[in-house]
This record gives structure tokens, C-alpha cells and sequence, in this order.
């Protein structure tokens, strides 16, 4: 036998590794599993958690909504803040939409070449980072941004402010973000694929029914769901009719590319709403579902539209 046989250092590190080859693989795990089978179980639990952590931010942060801006133009010969460039929101437009506790963030016109402020921001990325949009009502659309001569002065629109939406509306549907267009924000729809629109029904439809009144909001008529409408559906109104304010003079002519018609006036068949056939969900409508009372009776309930549009865009945000 040899010393090394004896030296005690030596005979410790021999315990040292019976030990540790007795204690290295725990007896809660399977005899049968692999170095490879446990990290795959390790990776697996890894993904769990982050993915549980990702689907708690997705519920719980709250859903940015941009609304397009409604444009002051200065007043000539004003002074003074009417002399300036104003953009605004309609107070009721943003408590509609954040009833459903969002965040609403109104979307102003950009100017990268700007002499005071330039600024590199573009609405590309406000379609980036906002999770849908509210075009609101407002003025006339353009006959210019149609391809059309106004027939009278008053009837020329707001050409600005179609740049400025239709170039905002492209951004959101290029991005995959839900848009909901609501009295001029339809109209926009429509033209933003192609579509033309009545400059003026009283005008062009003789036979029509009055779309427009001095009551303002609490003017009102039916609309009729076509046989198969996703609108219809959405309301669960497959069949029968509804009641809707009405507060414009311009309305849908020719649709628009991939353009389906959602709803119609009764008894005069003016187009009420439409839908962007080639996308999650465009859909303009041509009242204004914020002057309607949520679980109203009298005027169609238009919450359902809200959280279909708003669901839309939780599932479309990344």
C-alpha cells in the first residue's frame, strides 16, 4: 500500500466526491429525465411567467385613443387668439369614448418643416403608438378632396383639415388600428377609398327626407340595417329599426372601394353607416352615437359600437 493511500487530505476529497455523487441529483425528479428535458421544463415555466406578466400589462394598462382635431381657421382681420390656428375637440366626443375608462388623447396636425417649432413627430407615429382612432364630426368634406367642384361657396369644406384626416386615417389602417368615424369622420371613410359624396341632400335628392334641422341634435329619424349588416348584428338587431339623431346636410353618394353600407335612413334610403370591408374594423357612422344615452331607450343604445371598436383595438395595440 502506498502513503498516498494514508494522506487524509486525499481521503477527504474521495468522501467529497461519493457524497456529492449521491447528493447530485435530487430524488424529487424523475430517474428518466434528461439534461435536455429540463431545460425544457425551465424554459416552459420561464415563457409562462413572462407571458403572464405581458397578458396583466395588456389588461391592465389602459387603452390609448386618439380623436382627429376639429381646426379653427383664422377670422380675417381678427386679433388676438382668432387670428391663430385652433384646434379642438367637441367636449361630449372624448366622454364618450372614455366612459369605457380609456385614456383620450386628441391628435394635432403636424408641421415637420414648421419656423417657430420644427419638429421630425408625424401622424405615423401617433398611429404607432395610440391604439385607434375617433375621426370627429365637424365641417364640410371638401368636394376637392373627391375630385368635384363645390356647387356653391358655402359648400367648399375644410380641405386642411382633409389632408390632415385622410393622411391620419391611412397612418391608423396601414398600422392595423381600429378607426371610427362618426358624421364628417363617414363621409372621410368613404372618401378616403374612392367613394364621392351628396354635397348637398336638400339639393341633390329632392325626395329626401330633412337630414339637417335647427333642433340640432334632438333632430331625429329611423335607420334600417341591411339583411346580414355586421352592425346589425353587433347591436343584436338582425331585423326591425332604430331612432338616431341627425345633424348633417352631406351624406354618402357612390361607396368607396371594398365599402359595404351598414345601415340606411327610412324611409328615404340615404346611406346612415358604412364599413371598410378589408380591415379589422373602419366603420363610419353618419349620427353621432355621444349625443345618444347609454342604455337609452328612446335613441339607439350605441355602447356596443364603442366596445366592439374598443376591443378591436386591445387586440390590435402591439
Amino acid at each position: 500500500m502506498s502513503t498516498g493511500d494514508h494522506d487524509p487530505r486525499r481521503q477527504e476529497r474521495r468522501h467529497e466526491r461519493r457524497h456529492g455523487d449521491q447528493m447530485g441529483t435530487p430524488r424529487y425528479l424523475d430517474p428518466g429525465d434528461t439534461v435536455f428535458s429540463l431545460w425544457g421544463r425551465i424554459i416552459m415555466a420561464r415563457y409562462r411567467r413572462i407571458a403572464a406578466a405581458a397578458t396583466r400589462h395588456i389588461i391592465q394598462r389602459p387603452l390609448h385613443i386618439g380623436v382627429s382635431a376639429r381646426i379653427f381657421h383664422p377670422e380675417a382681420g381678427a386679433k388676438g387668439l382668432r387670428s391663430k390656428n385652433l384646434q379642438y375637440l367637441e367636449e361630449s366626443i372624448a366622454q364618450w369614448v372614455m366612459s369605457r375608462d380609456v385614456l383620450v388623447f386628441m391628435i394635432p396636425t403636424v408641421n415637420t418643416d414648421g419656423l417657430l417649432h420644427p419638429s421630425n413627430i408625424r401622424l405615423r407615429d401617433y398611429a404607432r403608438h395610440l391604439d385607434g382612432l375617433v375621426l370627429q364630426g365637424g365641417a364640410d368634406v371638401s368636394p376637392q378632396s373627391y375630385a368635384e367642384s363645390p356647387t356653391r361657396p358655402e359648400w367648399s369644406g375644410d380641405r386642411a383639415r382633409d389632408m390632415y384626416e385622410l393622411e391620419l386615417l391611412h397612418e391608423f389602417v396601414e398600422a392595423g388600428k381600429p378607426v371610427l368615424g362618426i358624421c364628417r369622420g363617414c363621409q372621410l371613410i368613404n372618401v378616403a377609398f374612392g367613394g364621392t359624396l351628396y354635397q348637398d341632400i336638400a339639393s341633390d335628392v329632392p325626395d329626401a327626407m330633412a337630414h339637417v334641422h335647427d333642433d340640432y341634435d334632438r333632430h331625429r329619424h329611423e335607420i334600417a340595417f341591411p339583411e346580414g349588416a355586421s352592425l346589425g348584428r353587433m347591436l343584436k338587431m338582425r331585423s326591425g329599426q332604430a331612432m338616431v339623431n341627425s345633424i348633417h346636410h352631406q351624406a354618402v353618394k357612390n361607396l368607396g372601394r371594398d365599402m359595404t353600407v351598414e345601415a340606411r335612413s327610412v324611409p328615404d334610403g340615404m346611406v346612415e353607416a358604412i364599413r371598410y370591408t378589408k380591415a379589422p374594423f373602419v366603420m363610419g357612422l353618419q349620427w353621432h352615437p355621444e349625443f345618444h344615452r347609454a342604455g337609452g331607450v328612446e335613441l339607439l343604445d350605441c355602447t356596443p359600437i364603442l366596445d366592439n371598436f374598443l376591443r378591436v383595438a386591445r387586440e390590435t395595440r402591439f
